[in-house]
């Protein structure tokens, strides 16, 4: 598959470059070192469609392709690696609630979301429910024109500081695996709603990470998406294009690497001259670029 990109494309890339050196790079270390969740930042994102870069443009999207949003997410990653993770799973949710939400829902939240004004939070994982997505236990039960929420999800990002969750919840019997279980909105000032302490990580610390408790936690029955039963679809169809984001911003952060070390290597000087010009050194580095250019073509394969 040819990958040349078009000038569009390029000048979109261009202004993902730009916007990361000059809102990113100047802060990104220090959001990290101080776990600082840079809210201000991601909504200067928001104001170049970059939160809502696949969404449908009835929610107020752009409708992209998933290529040219990997271009944005690789952009920025190769600055911000962490925040640039939150944004592509704030996108990930956008693009699920403004799919499936009533049009309604998707009309109160979709202008929000896509604008990065508020901010969402992918639901998912639980203690006991990670890969196996399908046994989770959350229990969403629907009394009158209201759905109960009782269960626990773990390792959220954005919880706390995000304003929707997109969750997905078990409607179904015990027994009834992944056709049982069913994807909601929720606002996450809702009652009935707590949050754990920040986890403690070794990296990505610009973007809290909790744990989320729902203890009969109410929601109006039409912020269902979808229908019930169609969740772990919903779900799993967000994640489709969920771990392209991820992996685009494993390429960005691998591209940003490679361009510290090329500015050391012409930094650094050894016996009166630059390391660069060292062939070993330079051996070294083209395999670096080779794996990279190769890992990107995957990317943009998948995407």
């Amino acid at each position: 598959m040819d990958f040349e990109l078009t000038e569009e494309q390029r000048a979109f890339a261009q202004t993902a470059r730009d916007f990361a050196q000059a809102e990113f790079a100047p802060h990104a270390a220090h959001w990290d070192e101080e776990g600082i969740f840079p809210k201000e930042a991601i909504a200067k994102a928001g104001e170049l469609g970059f939160c809502g870069l696949y969404a449908p443009e009835a929610a107020g999207g752009l409708a992209l392709p998933r290529l040219d949003a990997t271009l944005v997410f690789e952009e920025m990653a190769a600055v911000d690696p962490s925040t640039t993770a939150f944004i592509t799973i704030h996108n990930m949710a956008t693009w699920m609630l403004g799919t499936w939400a009533t049009p309604a829902v998707r009309d109160h939240w979709g202008p929000l979301l896509t604008t990065g004004e508020k901010l969402a939070s992918y639901c998912l994982t639980e203690p006991g429910a990670g890969s196996d997505a399908a046994s989770l236990k959350t229990r969403a039960e629907l009394v009158g024109n209201e759905y109960f929420i009782n269960g626990a999800k773990a390792f959220i990002s954005g919880a706390g500081s995000t304003d929707v969750l997109v969750l997905m919840a078990r409607t179904g019997d015990a027994a009834s695996g992944a056709s049982g279980i069913s994807a909601f909105a929720v606002p996450a000032d809702t009652p009935g709603i707590s949050y754990g302490k920040k986890e403690q990580k070794m990296g990505w610390n610009s973007q809290p990470t909790r744990t989320i408790s729902f203890d009969n936690v109410r929601i109006p029955a039409d912020h269902l998406l979808g229908r019930e039963g169609e969740g772990f679809k919903i779900a799993m169809k967000g994640l489709d294009g969920g771990r392209i984001n991820i992996a685009t911003c494993s390429v960005g952060a691998a591209q940003g690497a490679l361009n510290a070390a090329q500015q050391y290597m012409q930094d650094r000087k050894q016996f009166g001259k630059p390391i660069a010009s060292f062939q070993a050194l330079q051996f070294k580095l083209a395999d670096m670029a080779t794996e990279l250019v190769a890992a990107r073509q995957m990317v943009r394969l998948a995407a």
